[in-house]
């Protein structure tokens, strides 16, 4: 889905200096399902922009469920990513590069970054105890195991082994209260294993200095400023970076050859790799702080990652990248009694969208319809309408005697337009919008009427 201009042109968009350079994210939809309406954002786009977006590919969720339709990790992401590129096609969202992250480029960056964070001495081994499914005869990592949350206040049954969909605090497997496998039912025993670790705790004091200063200049979102101090105040920890899978990015130490990294290691990663799928001066968006500002686009659930997780290990690696100035985290969208969730199958899906052929455009204009279409027009013809109806004097409600003006003719050319353009939402929601300027001006007029035709029937009334 690249821009068309761009496309056209043969160049791809590089920072162009003296102008406002922005380049811009929205959350990689996981690609082991479907997105629902949670996964579509619209950007409002200007500048020299460039808009990177993609599937998630790598990690549990894709084995898991290549296993259940019996088939590789790679069939299920070729499948999925399809799917969401039809969808947000249908959608008319229209990505500079709409990517993925199973690609040679993601290994290259995001073991790239890798070596650098060793180089610096930001990792550390250490020995972890991890739930292992003796029937499924494998380690399970985070959301493979399901349990009961003990976060105070909240003691969700349900919370997955990395994070607890209603509190949101991320979590390790252990420390779920009767923990069972997703895939068999079956409860795990502890084992343990050995993994690499970042340190977010000796990384801190840079950190909250790019947080500090960042969110204030890059106005945050409220919730995104209230998730991410709640990590530092509750005081950050080692995260481990691996995992005991094969679907994934191989962590290129001969010790780990059999580990891949966390996908919330090198998901985030895949925003730099899928620029450097579209230009190979992805550098001068990437390296380019003095000129390129990052904006992002998520929700509420991922926003740690990307305030917290993501700028710790660019900052590791000592090199000069494109920090994240600005974000925007979106609140939950709720559907009957829960919220929407894709893994669990809840929610209104883009795939069911398309077959109600309901416009597109009805979709994402449902705030305009009810502010512009609902309040602005409605309004005006309620006004009218209350006005013939309680024109004083008559008993029938009122008669407006007002000649064919040219009032009037704007009504009803406005009414001939938009039944020719009834097909085109969003042309004819533009129309609805242009003639409310006029429409208040009618309306006073009206009101200057009733003011004047109310005095006449009081000066009658006094002969």
């Amino acid at each position: 889905m690249e821009d068309e201009n761009e496309r056209e042109k043969g160049r791809k968009k590089v920072p162009v200096d003296g102008k406002r350079n922005v380049l811009i994210t929205s959350a990689l939809p996981y690609v082991n399902n479907v997105p629902h309406l949670g996964n579509i954002i619209g950007i409002l786009r200007g500048y020299n922009v460039l808009y990177i977006c993609g599937t998630d590919e790598y990690g549990t969720a894709t084995e898991t469920k290549a296993r259940e339709d019996n088939c590789s990790p790679q069939q299920i992401c070729d499948k999925y990513h399809k799917i969401h590129k039809e969808v947000y096609t249908w959608f008319n969202i229209s990505f500079d590069q709409f990517g993925r992250t199973s690609t040679p480029q993601q290994t290259e960056v995001c073991q790239s970054i890798f070596k650098k964070l060793m180089e610096n001495n930001w990792l550390s081994e250490n020995t972890m105890q991890q739930l292992y499914c003796e029937k499924c005869e494998r380690f399970l990592a985070g959301r493979l195991v399901e349990g009961i949350c003990l976060t105070l206040d909240c003691n969700y049954d349900s919370a997955r082994g990395d994070q607890c969909e209603k509190c949101g605090k991320l979590l390790n497997p252990t420390e779920l209260k009767d923990p069972r496998c997703k895939i068999c039912k079956s409860n795990p025993q502890i084992r343990d294993t050995e993994h690499l670790f970042l340190e977010l705790p000796m990384l801190k004091e840079k950190l909250e200095e790019y947080i500090n200063n960042m969110s204030i200049a890059g106005c945050w979102s409220q919730n995104a400023i209230q998730a991410t101090y709640a990590w530092l105040k509750e005081g950050l920890r080692s995260r481990c970076i691996t995992r005991d899978l094969k679907w994934g990015v191989p962590v290129p130490l001969e010790k780990y050859k059999n580990k891949v990294f966390y996908v919330w290691f090198d998901a985030p990663i895949g925003y730099i790799s899928i620029t450097a799928c579209y230009t190979s001066e992805w550098v001068k968006w990437w390296k380019n702080p003095e000129n390129v500002e990052l904006y992002k686009f998520m929700g509420r659930d991922n926003v740690p990652f990307h305030t917290v997780m993501f700028p710790s290990t660019l900052i590791g690696t000592g090199e000069n990248w494109t920090l994240m100035k600005s974000i925007s985290g979106t609140e939950y969208l709720n559907y009957e009694a829960g919220k929407f969730s894709k893994s669990k199958g809840v929610g209104v899906f883009g795939n069911d969208v398309k077959d109600t052929k309901i416009p597109a455009e009805v979709w994402y204009l449902q705030a305009k319809l009810n502010t512009e279409l609902l309040n602005n027009l409605g309004n005006f013809i309620n006004r009218v309408l209350s006005f013939i109806a309680k024109a004083p004097g008559s008993k029938q409600g009122g008669k407006v005697w007002i000649n064919k003006t040219k009032d009037e003719d704007q009504l009803l050319k406005l009414v001939e337009e938009l039944t020719k353009c009834r097909a085109d939402l969003r042309k004819a929601m533009g129309k609805v919008k242009g003639y409310y300027v006029g429409l208040k001006d009618f309306n006073k007029k009206l009101k200057d009427w009733r003011a004047e035709y109310r005095s006449r029937i009081e000066n009658q009334c006094d002969e």
